[in-house]
């Protein structure tokens, strides 16, 4: 979660930088109606190969523009979880993670194809939402299956883009994230004990979107 934390923040400084020589999008940029974006923190997950809180995330966003002011696209996600995600920052979830004490007796893997809808509000800020059905496996530590379930999974999104090049082709989104499940089927006792605890909602979720336009 660390390394998470850290690359996020730092493309987010780059971004600071970077922006003075960058132009937002525009109302007339229509030659690219498409494409293509990945959230960065999916980096961190190379090279820690079978660590235990190595979410093993993986995601990608495929999006058209209807106009300059309205973007729909399709999520398809899937990662690990080995812990609640209803643990929030005042709860000590760094401090958690170090001690080990909310990890479940296995893992979650949720996968996922969804929707989502991107509203342009001024110049580069945006709003988006997300809708992802989720196709839950749990696992013990042995990667044996338990059980499996259903989990509505939504989030709330607010955001800059911004485009480089000649083109405006490649471009980043750095944003803060909101998001909440609120059907959550067939979790077994030794995880279902643990998610009671927390909230079924998580606030504040610095990110950044790297993508293309095609």
């Amino acid at each position: 979660m660390k390394k998470l934390l850290i690359i996020g923040l730092t493309f987010c400084t780059l971004n600071v930088f970077a922006q003075s020589k960058t132009e937002s999008i525009k109302g007339n940029d229509t030659n690219y109606k498409y494409r293509v974006s990945f959230p960065a923190i999916i980096l961190a997950n190379i090279g820690d190969g079978g660590k235990r809180t190595n979410t093993e995330h993986i995601e990608l966003h495929l999006k058209r523009e209807l106009d300059s002011k309205n973007i729909i696209g399709v999520k398809l996600a899937t990662w690990r979880l080995f812990q609640p995600m209803g643990i929030q920052w005042w709860d000590g979830l760094l401090d958690k993670i170090d001690s080990e004490s909310e990890f479940y007796p296995g893992y979650v893997r949720e996968t996922g194809v969804g929707i989502s809808y991107q509203r342009m509000l001024w110049k580069g800020l945006f709003a988006s939402v997300e809708v992802l059905p989720q196709y839950k496996t749990y696992l013990d530590l042995n990667n044996e299956k338990i059980a499996n379930g259903f989990k509505l999974y939504t989030s709330y999104h607010v955001g800059y883009h911004i485009a480089f090049g000649k083109k405006k082709r490649i471009f980043i989104e750095p944003q803060i994230h909101a998001q909440n499940w609120m059907f959550d089927t067939n979790t077994p006792d030794g995880f279902k004990q643990l998610d009671n605890k927390w909230k079924s909602y998580f606030l504040f979720e610095p990110n950044l979107y790297v993508g293309i336009k095609f």
